[in-house]
């Protein structure tokens, strides 16, 4: 990796928490919700919107929970998928 690449994922882990961490639970909550029944008859908007609200979760969860972006595009992919209902 450049010096670049190793500057930016240092500083990304301060508001996004390790990349392991990350990975592990976003991926289990991903795993909970696509084993519901409901899930293969969500539209593709509305279940990205969900993988990308799980996303977000997961770095509240893993790094910095007062970092006011995840909470926002929280809401914005939640905007997203209200508008993806019929």
């Amino acid at each position: 990796m450049t010096d670049s690449t190793d500057l930016l994922l240092a500083e990304r882990a301060k508001t996004h928490g390790s990349f392991e961490h990350h990975a592990r639970l976003t991926q289990s909550l991903k795993r909970d919700m696509e084993q519901e029944p409901n899930w293969k008859g969500l539209s593709d908007r509305h279940q990205e919107s969900l993988h990308m609200i799980v996303h977000k979760i997961g770095r509240i969860l893993a790094g910095n929970p007062n970092f006011h972006d995840h909470w926002d595009d929280i809401a914005g992919y939640a905007k997203l998928g209200s508008e993806a209902c019929e």
